[in-house]
């Protein structure tokens, strides 16, 4: 492994200024926070950062607080605490349940809610050297090799999947995601974070170079709303999903006012499907109304040669977690 300096910032300002001046002078700076993803990565050799600025020391960035807006959630709250906080339990039940399906209860205790949503992809190219788009290079190879848990939907030219848990249930429940960069402040929906492999294939999400997620903040939601996320794994633990979604509802006795359904685990950002949300709406959620959104959760679906039985999996997927 290649050695590195490491800097501790005191706030999220020096963070982005300590890697801005490490770009000045050629070196190549990164973020960490809980460092799970990014010690991986630095391992494999696919990054090799000269400066690690470490976020640890920030204070404040671990909270979960009320606003005017609804709640506001620091992006180094640790996915363990994100999954036991009371508020979000009670009320983003889709977020706590999202957060304690991560990987494994160590890596949960030290991973946070913005390097779950900032991960980098976990197809077996990008993560094994081979220089595909996402290490910089040309070329998809899963687009004709192996593609088992590649993407159904939005893909090309790079056909990975977004391996984030969190990412799908911040997208259905229309979060705002607040970054912190050398031009200060700005704030974008979830569901503008994530970009599609067409716009840049090298790139997940819009941060710039010297850019971090400082926090997420979710709306308030209308009484009567009720969330749920569930996760189909090829195994038990440490592994992504193979498919998931995140629904949130807007209920009024039983009948459905208004839903978003976003799908996990099938594309390469977080996949919401208007579509399944509009048979929902004005109706009551019976079996056979979620039948109906479920086919048309997966209308879409473009598979590729072997991951074909995805289509059928996100489609029951859809149905249980609506029932």
């Amino acid at each position: 492994m290649k050695s590195f300096v490491n800097a501790n910032a005191m706030d999220l300002e020096e963070a982005v200024t300590l890697s801005a001046e490490a770009r000045r002078e050629g070196r190549l700076a990164a973020f960490s926070g809980g460092g799970s993803d990014l010690l991986g990565l630095v391992k494999e050799r696919i990054i090799n950062p000269d400066v690690l600025v470490s976020l640890r020391e920030v204070p404040g960035q671990d909270r979960v607080e009320e606003v005017s807006e609804g709640v506001r959630i620091g992006g180094l709250i640790t996915l363990d605490a994100l999954s036991r906080e009371t508020r979000i339990r009670e009320r983003f039940t889709v977020l706590a349940e999202a957060a304690s399906t991560v990987a494994t209860p160590q890596i949960r205790n030290v991973g946070t809610l913005a390097g779950n949503v900032c991960q980098r992809p976990w197809c077996w190219y990008f993560r094994n050297g081979f220089h595909c788009y996402k290490a910089g290079g040309n070329q998809c190879f899963s687009a004709t090799g192996e593609n088992q848990f590649h993407a159904l939907f939005g893909g090309g030219p790079s056909y990975i999947v977004h391996p984030s848990d969190t990412a799908p249930a911040l997208v259905a429940l229309d979060a705002r995601m607040l970054i912190i960069g050398p031009q200060g402040q700005r704030e974008v929906p979830a569901s503008e974070f994530f970009t599609l492999p067409r716009e840049n294939p090298a790139r997940e999400n819009v941060l710039q170079a010297d850019e971090v997620l400082a926090s997420v903040t979710l709306p308030r939601l209308t009484i009567g709303s009720r969330s749920v996320y569930h996760k189909v794994m090829d195994r038990e633990s440490w592994t992504h999903a193979i498919v998931s979604v995140a629904v949130v509802a807007e209920l009024e006795g039983d009948v459905c006012r208004a839903a978003r359904i976003v799908l996990g685990g099938v594309a390469p950002t977080p996949w919401r499907v208007p579509e399944a949300e509009r048979v929902l709406i004005d109706q009551p959620l019976t079996p056979s109304v979620s039948a109906q959104a479920a086919e048309q959760a997966i209308a879409g679906a473009r598979p590729l040669s072997k991951n074909g039985y995805k289509v059928a999996l996100a489609r029951a997927t859809v149905e249980r977690a609506l029932a």
